[in-house]
């Protein structure tokens, strides 16, 4: 059940942050107790923003997520996504929204398995209702954008789990959305893809995106231009990553190489032993 509240006046959409959240609050109700899943949030998120979002399990990160998805609604408080407080809406209305003004990546990736990357990557725009002959230019556009025009016609078990992820990140581009909500988007992949999917995102942000990334990663976090850690369904800290402690994304990510270099110098050196054996 969503509570009825007060209506403050709205912002002009395309004004003000992307994200505004004001004594958002979530209850679950589950009959016999009601668990306090969010606690009075009070977040904003600017436009072009680089967020990453963590929390251990049953911080309230998910929570959180769902809603900034429109997937979910808080019980009081108001949540404005490009101006419009989005709160009260019903579920069509919602599902319109994050049609136009959400770019979802999730970590199982969530292509259609028996469609081509072309056609996965033109299906928001289908909804949209964009004539064929333009989504299927954008499509292409993206896919190339992504550094996979090349494989437009292949199929999902056709492609690598960080192709996949790509194709995702494509799709979630195809209406232009002022916001890229990314789930875990490298849960599923090895460094190396982790680090090409980061640094993808990094470029979109450099080109005027919004991203927030949900992760529970701190080198996938460093990736971020800004860390906001939740604890017990409130914001334990919201905090700048321009001084991350051991160094910034740049740092983290030669970090990272350098473990992966490891691992295939070791599988190497395994390959070896077991031949001389």
């Amino acid at each position: 059940m969503v509570l009825r509240r007060k209506k403050p006046l709205h912002e002009t959409a395309g004004s003000g942050p992307l994200l505004k959240l004001e004594n958002l609050v979530k209850i679950y109700d589950t009959g016999a107790i009601k668990v306090l899943g969010l606690k009075k949030i009070n977040l904003t998120v600017d436009r072009g923003e680089f967020v990453a979002i963590m929390g251990h399990s049953g911080s309230g990160k998910s929570t959180l997520m769902n809603i900034l998805g429109c997937l979910d609604r808080p019980t009081l408080g108001h949540y404005y996504l490009d101006g419009v407080d989005v709160a009260e809406m019903t579920p069509d209305e919602l599902s319109d929204i994050r049609n136009r003004k959400i770019g979802f990546v999730f970590q199982s990736f969530n292509l259609i398995s028996r469609t081509s990357a072309l056609k996965n990557v033109e299906l928001p725009m289908t909804y949209a209702r964009v004539p064929k002959a333009k989504r299927v230019e954008r499509a292409h556009m993206l896919l190339e954008r992504v550094g996979l025009g090349a494989r437009q016609d292949h199929m999902p078990n056709e492609l690598s789990g960080g192709q996949r992820q790509r194709v995702a990140i494509a799709r979630a581009l195809a209406n232009e959305p002022p916001l890229i909500l990314a789930d875990e988007p490298t849960g599923n992949l090895d460094t190396a893809s982790s680090i090409e999917i980061m640094e993808l995102f990094r470029q979109l942000h450099k080109e005027g995106a919004t991203v927030v990334v949900v992760t529970h990663e701190e080198d996938i976090a460093a990736f971020a231009d800004r860390v906001i850690r939740f604890s017990d369904g409130q914001v334990q800290s919201d905090t700048l990553n321009t001084h991350h402690p051991g160094g910034g994304p740049d740092d983290r990510v030669e970090d990272m190489l350098k473990v992966e270099d490891m691992l295939k110098v070791e599988d190497i050196l395994k390959e070896e032993a077991e031949d001389a054996d």
